[in-house]
């Protein structure tokens, strides 16, 4: 039971940051300050956890991948997990400071165990992300398609509503109630998930 818990809280994180850095990047400054700011609470704690060693180091490194996040909001592709692209890009930066570590101070035993670690993290990431892919697939194919298509190229692939109205062929008021249908479904579903 709290395993599934914990999995929904996962799926639920990543819907709400992913729908709040689409509007971000569509140019709602209030939810990418949301965004960003739910967003280093998570680095904080996935670096916290691999650099105990050099606590003082996090914050900067925090901020780096926010940095990279932000530089490389445009390039994001919609069909990934957020959550998963983020934390890819935190794994760059901690290896890239691991890497400049190493050099530095002749840790090159700690980056190798480090590197070896993280490599198994994150393959565990993925395959936990492709799982999420799956088991949100999943869920949308329980609405019915106006639904689950005005969530789609709203909330996933990041469409603007009079966007979406028009491929969808729909008016937006359409897609708007839509929308909200959907959504308020899938967390029916969710909460009355075993």
């Amino acid at each position: 039971m709290r395993r599934i818990q914990e999995v929904d809280h996962l799926r639920m994180t990543e819907l709400r940051l992913h729908a709040l850095f689409l509007q971000g990047r569509d140019g709602d400054a209030l939810a990418y300050r949301k965004f960003l700011t739910a967003t280093a609470t998570h680095l904080r704690a996935f670096l916290r956890r691999r650099l105990s060693r050099w606590p003082d180091e996090v914050e900067d490194l925090v901020q780096e991948a926010l940095l990279a996040i932000h530089n490389q909001r445009l390039s994001y592709d919609a069909a990934v997990p957020l959550t998963a692209w983020v934390y890819t890009i935190a794994k760059y930066k901690l290896i890239d400071w691991l890497r400049r570590h190493a050099r530095r101070d002749g840790l090159h035993d700690s980056f190798d165990e480090v590197d070896e670690g993280e490599g198994a993290l994150f393959s565990s990431a993925e395959a936990e992300a492709g799982e999420a892919r799956r088991d949100l697939a999943k869920l949308l194919g329980l609405l019915p398609d106006k639904q689950r298509d005005a969530i789609v190229r709203t909330k996933l692939d990041g469409l603007s509503t009079r966007e979406a109205a028009a491929m969808l062929q729909m008016s937006e008021a359409a897609v708007k109630v839509s929308v909200h249908r959907g959504m308020k479904t899938l967390a029916t579903i969710l909460r009355g998930s075993p």
